[in-house]
């Protein structure tokens, strides 16, 4: 009996939150996330951008203009110019937004991480969550 509580314990929590936040209209930290992605170049940018709109990976995507990047890569110490992607989306989706990244991005190790949003404003992040489909 205590080892299935301790297995049903994330299932019975999420729930739980879940129907709070049905119940209260309060927002539950972590729901949405913001996704970190690195391109070489602006019309890299613009292609990873709008295929993950396409796939409806994403409510929204800001590219951000040229910065500069310092990084070890293979033991040397580089420097280059990249251009940043601010990917709004279901913390749910990180990981089929990251595997489809990893698969169109032309970097042998593209920057793929994120960021859980802990609060915002709530008619925006129910935006999101209307946008992007759910699993």
């Amino acid at each position: 009996v205590l080892t299935l509580s301790l297995l049903m314990y994330p299932v019975l929590r999420s729930l739980a939150l879940q129907l709070h936040s049905a119940v209260t209209g309060s927002y539950i930290s972590g729901t949405h996330s913001i996704a970190f992605i690195n391109c070489l170049n602006e019309q890299i940018a613009k292609d990873i951008a709008r295929a993950i709109m396409d796939k409806k990976l994403a409510a929204y995507v800001n590219i951000l203009p040229k910065s500069s990047a310092l990084y070890f890569w293979k033991g040397e110490l580089e420097e280059s110019t990249e251009i940043l992607l601010l990917v709004k989306t279901r913390t749910s989706k990180i990981g089929e937004l990251s595997d489809y990244v990893r698969s169109i991005h032309p970097f042998e190790i593209p920057e793929i991480i994120s960021l859980p949003v802990d609060q915002g404003n709530p008619l925006y992040l129910k935006w999101i969550e209307e946008s992007v489909p759910r699993d």
